[in-house]
């Protein structure tokens, strides 16, 4: 057999060119080379998969965004809690050194024993269920053979996942009862810690209220005094008082001398006025934002559900709907009762010592089977 040059060139070109293109390929780094792999999977998923929809090529388009979310979330959960501690903390102090004697000059002593007992029990509530919030597991199905029932089996993990457990992109494994994955606390929201989390929602959006609707009046004082020294310039000592100040008031009745030295306005002045303004700024935006939220969470609760949990109960409505039946939540005991298991309120006392005092006591049941409840359900009229 005779060999044509030609053929022998365009022969040698192509293994030239793929021996180039391997060793190009090989030059990749392990990670990029994951990505592409990952990414090519991806794709290959949508054609063949014969269950392929609409939400499973949405899931697989943004998959690369959700894993993005999740890693930095995980990462900067530190910085969140950082900043949660950072911000009370400066409205405790300046409570403290602004607030606090302003109150024992010019109250009475029956508002001043109201301020000092509702604010310092208020302040516990916050640090004391925040603290277990964020240290408190929320609870994770187990590993090794168990005798609980599961519903499913996680398409992740490839673990049997008892009712009310979902997974957890950011965690990274199966929460019970999981509600959300908050990143203010750097961990989920599950079964044994969702009461310590509402509790702090709760307590923080009464703190807030408490400070915006006391301080109203202080934040006014504060920011007209800043304005007017401000457009005076009135901060130095010394400064005479021009027409404007006339205008507005500043000099005496029938006083008319523009010479007259203001009076001082030093800077300790100047920034227990931005103090107050800063407290009551922050204070009035979280109690707006994070009482609707503690709202939202209310409804939930009293439904006997979780946030995950609602959104699957209003499609399992709807599908029964259209089927003429009423869906009935399993898991809802009546209002009532709902909140009882939710606060693990067993008895009457319990209302004083497990809710309106720091408590670390444990739910109710386990979290894997539900239906072990010292209480009874609403009748519910057919």
């Amino acid at each position: 057999m005779r060999w044509c040059p030609s053929s022998v060139l365009h022969l040698l070109c192509c293994v030239r060119l793929r021996s180039c293109s391997r060793r190009g390929r090989n030059r990749l780094p392990l990670w990029t080379k994951e990505i592409l792999v990952y990414m090519r999977l991806l794709v290959q998923s949508l054609y063949f998969n014969s269950l392929t929809d609409s939400d499973v090529v949405f899931d697989s388009i943004f998959e690369p965004v959700f894993w993005t979310v999740d890693y930095v979330t995980r990462w900067f959960g530190l910085v969140f809690v950082w900043l949660v501690v950072i911000l009370t903390s400066s409205i405790v102090g300046i409570a403290y050194g602004v607030l606090l004697p302003l109150i024992f000059s010019t109250y009475s002593p029956a508002w001043i024993a109201w301020h000092v007992c509702y604010g310092h029990w208020n302040l516990v509530m916050i640090a004391f269920h925040y603290y277990k919030a964020t240290k408190t597991s929320p609870g994770y199905p187990p590993t090794e053979k168990h005798d609980s029932p599961f519903v499913s089996v996680c398409k992740k993990c490839i673990m049997p996942k008892p009712a009310r457990t979902h997974h957890c992109g950011i965690c990274n494994r199966c929460i019970l009862k999981m509600d959300h994955h908050c990143p203010w606390l750097n961990n989920c929201v599950g079964h044994f810690n969702h009461r310590y989390f509402f509790c702090f929602c709760l307590s923080l959006t009464l703190g807030c209220a408490y400070c915006s609707i006391s301080g109203r009046n202080l934040f006014l004082d504060a920011y007209n005094a800043l304005e007017r020294f401000k457009h005076l310039d009135l901060e130095k000592p010394g400064i005479p008082v021009t027409g404007m100040g006339l205008l507005i008031g500043l000099l005496p009745p029938g006083q008319t001398n523009f010479q007259t030295p203001a009076p001082p306005y030093t800077f300790r002045d100047k920034m227990i006025h931005k103090s107050i303004i800063y407290m009551w700024v922050l204070t009035s935006t979280v109690a707006v934002a994070l009482g609707a939220l503690t709202i939202w969470h209310a409804v939930l609760i009293s439904r006997g559900e979780t946030s995950i949990e609602r959104h699957m109960n209003s499609k399992e409505a709807k599908r029964m709907a259209k089927r003429g039946r009423v869906y009935r939540n399993p898991f809802s005991y009546g209002k009532l009762n709902n909140w009882k298991i939710f606060l693990g309120v067993e008895k009457r006392s319990h209302w004083v010592t497990r809710v309106l005092l720091p408590s670390g006591h444990a739910p109710l049941c386990d979290g894997l089977t539900w239906d072990g409840f010292p209480v009874k359900k609403d009748i519910i009229p057919v």
